[in-house]
Protein backbone atom coordinates (compact mmCIF):
# COMPACT_ATOMS: atom_id res chain seq x y z
CA UNK A 1 0.00 0.00 0.00
CA UNK A 2 1.35 3.38 -1.02
CA UNK A 3 -0.02 6.58 0.46
CA UNK A 4 0.44 10.31 0.21
CA UNK A 5 -0.64 12.88 2.77
CA UNK A 6 0.04 14.18 6.25
CA UNK A 7 -1.04 13.13 9.70
CA UNK A 8 0.06 11.97 13.13
CA UNK A 9 -0.55 8.27 12.64
CA UNK A 10 -0.39 5.52 10.07
CA UNK A 11 -3.87 4.36 9.07
CA UNK A 12 -5.13 0.80 9.33
CA UNK A 13 -8.22 -0.50 7.51
CA UNK A 14 -10.99 -1.82 9.72
CA UNK A 15 -11.15 -5.55 10.49
CA UNK A 16 -12.34 -7.60 7.52
CA UNK A 17 -10.83 -5.33 4.87
CA UNK A 18 -7.55 -5.86 3.06
CA UNK A 19 -5.20 -3.14 1.85
CA UNK A 20 -5.96 -3.95 -1.79
CA UNK A 21 -9.75 -3.73 -1.55
CA UNK A 22 -11.50 -0.67 -3.04
CA UNK A 23 -13.51 -0.34 0.18
CA UNK A 24 -10.33 -0.06 2.27
CA UNK A 25 -8.91 2.53 -0.11
CA UNK A 26 -12.09 4.59 0.07
CA UNK A 27 -12.19 4.35 3.87
CA UNK A 28 -8.59 5.44 4.33
CA UNK A 29 -8.80 8.32 1.88
CA UNK A 30 -12.02 9.62 3.42
CA UNK A 31 -11.03 9.27 7.08
CA UNK A 32 -7.45 10.53 6.88
CA UNK A 33 -7.56 12.93 3.93
CA UNK A 34 -4.85 11.07 2.03
CA UNK A 35 -4.42 9.52 -1.39
CA UNK A 36 -3.93 5.75 -1.42
CA UNK A 37 -2.58 3.45 -4.12
CA UNK A 38 -3.27 -0.26 -3.41
CA UNK A 39 -1.08 -2.58 -5.50
CA UNK A 40 -1.00 -6.38 -5.30
CA UNK A 41 2.62 -7.51 -5.30
CA UNK A 42 3.47 -11.06 -4.23
CA UNK A 43 7.18 -11.70 -3.67
CA UNK A 44 7.81 -15.45 -3.83
CA UNK A 45 10.26 -18.09 -5.00
CA UNK A 46 8.63 -18.44 -8.41
CA UNK A 47 7.99 -14.81 -9.41
CA UNK A 48 10.01 -12.24 -11.34
CA UNK A 49 10.36 -10.32 -8.11
CA UNK A 50 12.45 -7.44 -9.42
CA UNK A 51 9.75 -6.71 -12.02
CA UNK A 52 6.94 -7.05 -9.47
CA UNK A 53 8.57 -4.52 -7.16
CA UNK A 54 9.55 -2.15 -9.95
CA UNK A 55 5.92 -2.07 -11.06
CA UNK A 56 4.86 -0.93 -7.57
CA UNK A 57 7.52 1.77 -7.46
CA UNK A 58 6.73 2.98 -10.97
CA UNK A 59 3.01 3.24 -10.16
CA UNK A 60 3.79 5.17 -6.98
CA UNK A 61 6.01 7.65 -8.81
CA UNK A 62 3.43 8.05 -11.56
CA UNK A 63 0.64 8.83 -9.08
CA UNK A 64 2.50 10.83 -6.42
CA UNK A 65 5.45 12.29 -8.31
CA UNK A 66 8.11 11.30 -5.77
CA UNK A 67 8.93 8.84 -3.02
CA UNK A 68 9.77 10.14 0.45
CA UNK A 69 9.42 7.13 2.76
CA UNK A 70 9.76 3.37 2.37
CA UNK A 71 8.37 1.12 5.12
CA UNK A 72 8.88 -2.65 4.89
CA UNK A 73 6.42 -4.10 7.37
CA UNK A 74 4.29 -7.24 7.14
CA UNK A 75 5.45 -10.64 5.93
CA UNK A 76 4.30 -14.27 5.99
CA UNK A 77 5.81 -17.20 7.87
CA UNK A 78 5.03 -20.63 9.29
CA UNK A 79 5.26 -19.43 12.88
CA UNK A 80 4.64 -22.15 15.44
CA UNK A 81 6.43 -24.84 13.41
CA UNK A 82 9.68 -25.96 15.02
CA UNK A 83 12.97 -25.79 13.15
CA UNK A 84 13.24 -29.59 12.85
CA UNK A 85 9.75 -29.76 11.30
CA UNK A 86 10.17 -26.85 8.90
CA UNK A 87 9.95 -27.59 5.18
CA UNK A 88 11.91 -25.82 2.46
CA UNK A 89 8.69 -24.28 1.15
CA UNK A 90 7.96 -22.86 4.61
CA UNK A 91 11.48 -21.48 4.79
CA UNK A 92 11.10 -19.88 1.36
CA UNK A 93 7.78 -18.34 2.40
CA UNK A 94 9.40 -16.32 5.20
CA UNK A 95 12.63 -15.47 3.41
CA UNK A 96 10.99 -14.32 0.18
CA UNK A 97 8.08 -12.41 1.72
CA UNK A 98 10.38 -10.86 4.32
CA UNK A 99 14.10 -10.61 3.54
CA UNK A 100 13.91 -10.73 -0.26
CA UNK A 101 10.95 -8.33 -0.34
CA UNK A 102 12.81 -5.80 1.80
CA UNK A 103 15.90 -6.16 -0.40
CA UNK A 104 14.01 -5.63 -3.67
CA UNK A 105 12.10 -2.62 -2.35
CA UNK A 106 15.19 -1.05 -0.81
CA UNK A 107 17.13 -1.44 -4.05
CA UNK A 108 14.29 -0.15 -6.25
CA UNK A 109 13.42 2.78 -3.97
CA UNK A 110 16.95 3.94 -3.23
CA UNK A 111 17.35 6.26 -6.26
CA UNK A 112 14.08 7.99 -5.37
CA UNK A 113 14.92 8.23 -1.65
CA UNK A 114 18.32 9.67 -2.60
CA UNK A 115 16.59 12.30 -4.71
CA UNK A 116 14.12 13.26 -1.97
CA UNK A 117 16.62 12.71 0.89
CA UNK A 118 13.93 10.53 2.41
CA UNK A 119 13.67 7.77 4.99
CA UNK A 120 13.57 3.99 5.04
CA UNK A 121 12.00 2.12 7.98
CA UNK A 122 12.24 -1.65 8.25
CA UNK A 123 10.43 -3.84 10.76
CA UNK A 124 12.43 -6.51 12.58
CA UNK A 125 11.24 -8.57 15.56
CA UNK A 126 11.99 -9.86 19.01
CA UNK A 127 11.67 -13.31 17.43
CA UNK A 128 15.14 -12.79 16.02
CA UNK A 129 16.54 -10.81 18.93
CA UNK A 130 15.56 -13.45 21.49
CA UNK A 131 15.34 -16.66 19.43
CA UNK A 132 11.64 -17.32 19.92
CA UNK A 133 10.43 -20.91 19.97
CA UNK A 134 8.75 -22.04 16.75
CA UNK A 135 9.79 -18.99 14.73
CA UNK A 136 13.04 -20.07 13.08
CA UNK A 137 12.40 -18.76 9.56
CA UNK A 138 10.59 -15.64 10.75
CA UNK A 139 13.55 -14.92 13.03
CA UNK A 140 16.00 -15.59 10.20
CA UNK A 141 14.19 -13.21 7.87
CA UNK A 142 13.87 -10.46 10.47
CA UNK A 143 17.51 -10.68 11.56
CA UNK A 144 18.54 -10.56 7.91
CA UNK A 145 16.44 -7.41 7.51
CA UNK A 146 18.01 -5.90 10.62
CA UNK A 147 21.53 -6.56 9.34
CA UNK A 148 20.71 -5.26 5.86
CA UNK A 149 19.25 -2.10 7.40
CA UNK A 150 22.51 -1.43 9.24
CA UNK A 151 24.38 -1.73 5.95
CA UNK A 152 21.92 0.71 4.34
CA UNK A 153 22.47 3.15 7.20
CA UNK A 154 26.20 3.03 6.51
CA UNK A 155 25.99 3.26 2.73
CA UNK A 156 23.14 5.77 2.42
CA UNK A 157 24.27 8.24 5.10
CA UNK A 158 26.24 10.24 2.52
CA UNK A 159 22.97 10.80 0.62
CA UNK A 160 21.12 11.98 3.73
CA UNK A 161 18.77 8.99 3.59
CA UNK A 162 17.75 7.79 7.04
CA UNK A 163 17.63 4.04 7.74
CA UNK A 164 15.83 2.85 10.89
CA UNK A 165 14.63 -0.45 12.32
CA UNK A 166 11.57 -0.91 14.53
CA UNK A 167 11.18 -4.05 16.67
CA UNK A 168 7.61 -3.78 17.97
CA UNK A 169 5.53 -5.82 20.37
CA UNK A 170 2.01 -4.81 19.43
CA UNK A 171 -1.30 -6.62 19.74
CA UNK A 172 -2.53 -7.31 16.22
CA UNK A 173 -5.00 -9.62 14.50
CA UNK A 174 -2.09 -11.84 13.41
CA UNK A 175 -0.78 -12.12 16.98
CA UNK A 176 -4.28 -13.06 18.12
CA UNK A 177 -4.41 -15.75 15.43
CA UNK A 178 -0.98 -17.00 16.51
CA UNK A 179 -2.23 -17.29 20.11
CA UNK A 180 -5.22 -19.36 19.03
CA UNK A 181 -3.31 -21.61 16.62
CA UNK A 182 -0.15 -22.17 18.71
CA UNK A 183 -0.98 -21.56 22.38
CA UNK A 184 2.21 -23.22 23.66
CA UNK A 185 4.47 -21.16 21.41
CA UNK A 186 2.53 -18.02 22.31
CA UNK A 187 2.94 -18.70 26.02
CA UNK A 188 6.67 -19.35 25.60
CA UNK A 189 7.36 -16.27 23.47
CA UNK A 190 4.91 -13.48 24.14
CA UNK A 191 5.07 -11.60 27.43
CA UNK A 192 3.45 -8.34 28.45
CA UNK A 193 6.04 -5.52 28.36
CA UNK A 194 6.98 -3.70 31.59
CA UNK A 195 4.58 -0.87 30.69
CA UNK A 196 1.77 -3.33 31.41
CA UNK A 197 0.18 -3.53 27.97
CA UNK A 198 0.96 -4.44 24.40
CA UNK A 199 1.68 -1.65 21.95
CA UNK A 200 -1.14 -0.26 19.82
CA UNK A 201 -0.23 -0.78 16.17
CA UNK A 202 -1.80 2.47 15.01
CA UNK A 203 -1.53 4.86 17.94
CA UNK A 204 1.94 3.87 19.18
CA UNK A 205 3.89 1.91 16.56
CA UNK A 206 2.45 3.90 13.68
CA UNK A 207 3.21 7.23 15.32
CA UNK A 208 6.80 6.15 15.91
CA UNK A 209 7.12 5.56 12.17
CA UNK A 210 5.57 8.94 11.38
CA UNK A 211 8.08 10.64 13.66
CA UNK A 212 11.05 8.71 12.26
CA UNK A 213 10.01 9.76 8.76
CA UNK A 214 9.41 13.40 9.67
CA UNK A 215 11.80 16.30 8.96
CA UNK A 216 12.43 16.63 12.71
CA UNK A 217 14.40 13.37 12.61
CA UNK A 218 16.60 14.26 9.66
Amino acid sequence: MVQSGTGSQLPTPRRGLTWSSPAAQEELEKEYGIRVLPVVADINAHANNAAVVQNVVDQAIQKFGQLDVLINNAQASASGVTLADHTTDQFDLAIYSGLYAAFYYMRACYPHLKKSQGSMINFASGAGLFGNYGQCTYAAAKEGIRGMSRVAATEWAKDNVNANVVCPLAWTAKLEQFKEAFPDAFKANVHVPPMGHFGDAEKEIGRVCVQLASPDFK
